[in-house]
């Protein structure tokens, strides 16, 4: 496996519930979300004035599950919200509830993020954790763009 400097393993930390507002984001294969995720993003950050009680600071969240489903497929591209009021046209809510996940901070580029994924699978399986892909999988950005940032994955654990 390819090493990464800029990737550190935080733990298993328990997420609060997360409340949010955004665009959902479904494509037909991996290419696609790789071209419609930047553009949802900053469509988002554009209209982020629309959204009532955003979460300060204001960070960008990505939500996905994933094991294969139908309801929820796709990825979410969203702002935090203390709560849910008058959601603005053609955005959508989510609640994603709290859950143990495993936690990686990786600083680099969006378009590596796929990458980095399986450092922390495999830091899962070494530790004795087993992965649970029909809950959510968080990235909580600090910004998003193309240019360096940094993410932590939060993938959901048992």
């Amino acid at each position: 496996m390819e090493k990464l400097d800029a990737v550190k393993i935080k733990g298993v930390e328990e997420i609060g519930e997360k409340k949010l507002v955004g665009f959902r984001v479904v494509c037909k294969d991996m290419a696609g979300y790789a071209e419609e995720i930047p553009k949802a993003s900053q469509l988002l950050v554009r209209r982020k004035n629309e959204i009532k009680h955003l979460v300060q600071p204001v960070k960008l969240i990505g939500a996905f599950k994933a094991a294969e489903s139908t309801e929820d497929d796709g990825y979410w591209v969203c702002f935090e919200v203390e709560e849910h009021e008058d959601i603005p046209e053609d955005m959508v809510s989510l609640t994603v509830p709290k859950e143990k996940r495993a936690v990686l901070t990786f600083k680099g580029y969006a378009s590596d993020i796929f990458k980095v994924y399986s450092h922390l699978h495999e830091w899962i399986d070494e530790n004795g954790y087993k992965r649970v892909p029909e809950k959510w999988t968080l990235e909580l950005y600090s910004k998003w763009t193309e240019d360096e940032d940094v993410v932590e994955l939060c993938d959901p654990v048992r």
